[in-house]
């Protein structure tokens, strides 16, 4: 890693097409309530245009957002993937599906010229994770977005979180734009809206418009490097074998603590008998610690590397 400084002065800087075109999503999980709210007071003051961006709102999964459940059949945040968005609607169909190839028709389709520039979709999360910064590919417009959020907001820790899958097979609404995140803010129960978890949504969406503006009138952004975490791997509960019922919940030593080094023989899951279970093997950093829409998916926490991305001053293509 020592040559990073120098890796990034040697980088050549590199240019895109203006990005004019932003959609912002809410309510993709019905009962994650600062996306929901955001879309609808952005749709209230009429907001279509900021300069030089036109700005699309979509609330994603509107079934889903008057029953105030994450989804009614399947969720509409793993639906996204070329196998999915292609199969043949059949009457069988969930509603979910239906609902993302509507919505990759509307912002897409994906892998396209025609999808939106960026994409950015508003979640919440049960977890202690403050603001977080969610993206597949190493793409340096996300990359650059993120350093400005970052630079910004004082009001709580401003993270990225880099999966690490291939485009065709991301999952998510984000991936259906040409440049895509998702917001995720923590921690808010589902179905309750907070005023300070929904200001920091709505200051991250503010600045990525500005980010936008600037960068399409021309500004230059220097290349330099950021912190992210990867995903390596998720912890499912200890449970019963027999009942498959979980025997265990997070420790209070983990609870609320995402993002802090879990070190080897650290206490990850107390027993309802008592017992402490301790994590084994590499030093890594738990997050979406206790997320309560995990349950179902058998993931008590996700554990990640930290890594550095270096990424090159960027600016807007001259016609």
């Amino acid at each position: 890693k020592h040559n990073t400084k120098a890796q990034t002065k040697n980088m050549e800087c590199v240019s895109f097409p203006p990005l004019s075109r932003v959609a912002i999503c809410g309510g993709t999980h019905g009962n994650e309530m600062s996306g929901v709210y955001m879309v609808r007071e952005m749709q209230k003051q009429k907001v279509e245009k900021a300069g030089s961006v036109f700005i699309t709102t979509v609330l994603a999964n509107p079934r889903a957002v008057d029953a105030c459940k994450r989804y009614t059949d399947t969720d509409l945040n793993r639906s996204f993937t070329d196998a999915l968005l292609s199969a043949p609607i059949t009457d069988s169909t969930s509603y979910e599906l239906r609902r993302a190839q509507e919505l990759n028709a509307q912002l897409g389709p994906k892998g396209s010229e025609e999808a939106v520039d960026l994409l950015c979709d508003l979640h919440n999360t049960t977890a202690n994770m403050g603001l977080c910064l969610i993206f597949y590919s190493l793409d340096w417009i996300t990359m650059h977005i993120y350093k400005y959020i970052q630079s910004k907001i004082t009001s709580a820790p401003v993270r990225a979180i880099q999966l690490d899958i291939p485009i065709s097979e991301a999952y998510s609404l984000e991936s259906v734009g040409k440049h895509g995140f998702a917001i995720e803010v923590g921690p808010q129960p589902n179905g309750v809206l907070r005023s300070d978890i929904f200001n920091m949504v709505k200051e991250a969406v503010d600045l990525t418009i500005e980010w936008l503006q600037l960068f399409n009138s021309g500004s230059t952004f220097e290349g330099g490097e950021v912190e992210a975490y990867t995903l390596t791997k998720s912890v499912d509960y200890p449970r019963d074998p027999t009942t498959n019922e979980i025997t265990a919940a997070i420790h209070p030593k983990l609870q609320d603590n995402d993002f802090k080094l879990l070190q080897p023989g650290d206490p990850i899951f107390l027993s309802f008998s008592g017992e402490t279970v301790k994590h084994e093997g590499e030093e890594l950093y738990p997050f979406f610690v206790n997320e309560c829409a995990y349950y179902e998916k058998k993931i008590a926490f996700h554990l990640a590397r930290k890594i550095t991305l270096t990424f090159p001053s960027v600016s807007v293509k001259k016609d």
